[in-house]
C-alpha cells in the first residue's frame, strides 16, 4: 500500500514540475524576412516577407496581405484566405516557404543574400544646440 501511494505521489509530482517549464522560446520575425522564389511557372514568380514594426507583410505580384501568427512557423495570410508554413534546414535557419491560398500551393525557396537592411542614425547639430536665441 505505501509503494503504491509513493508512486502515485511520485507521477503527481512529475506532471506538476513538466507543467511549471517554460514553453519553447517562438523564433524572432527577422528570421522569415527575405524574398522567396517559386519555380518558373508559378502564379507569382516570388514574395517578399518584410517587418514593418512588429508585424509581417508578404507582398508579391497578386498584392501584399498581412501575416498572422498561427504557430511556430507559420502564418495566416489574412487577405488572401490562406497560410504560409516556412520551412527550416539542419541549421535551423528559414530556406523556404509552402504557401496555401486561393486554391493553389507554392513551394519556395528563400534567396540568399537578397536582403539588405539600413539603418539611419542622426548625429547632433552641436551648432543648432548650442545656437542663443
Amino acid at each position: 500500500m505505501k509503494k503504491i501511494a509513493f508512486s502515485i505521489l511520485a507521477t503527481l509530482f512529475i506532471l506538476v514540475v513538466n507543467a511549471q517549464s517554460d514553453p519553447a522560446p517562438k523564433p524572432p520575425l527577422e528570421d522569415f524576412v527575405g524574398k522567396y522564389v517559386f519555380p518558373e511557372g508559378s502564379v507569382v514568380p516570388d514574395v517578399d516577407v518584410i517587418l514593418s514594426g512588429s508585424a509581417l507583410t508578404m507582398t508579391s505580384a497578386a498584392g501584399s496581405s498581412a501575416l498572422n501568427e498561427l504557430g511556430r512557423d507559420s502564418f495566416q495570410i489574412v487577405e488572401f484566405s490562406g497560410i504560409a508554413v516556412f520551412k527550416r534546414g539542419e541549421d535551423k535557419k528559414v530556406n523556404g516557404v509552402h504557401i496555401e491560398a486561393q486554391g493553389y500551393v507554392l513551394d519556395g525557396q528563400k534567396k540568399s543574400g537578397g536582403s539588405w537592411v539600413f539603418t539611419y542614425y542622426l548625429r547632433p547639430n552641436k551648432e543648432l544646440l548650442l545656437a542663443k536665441r
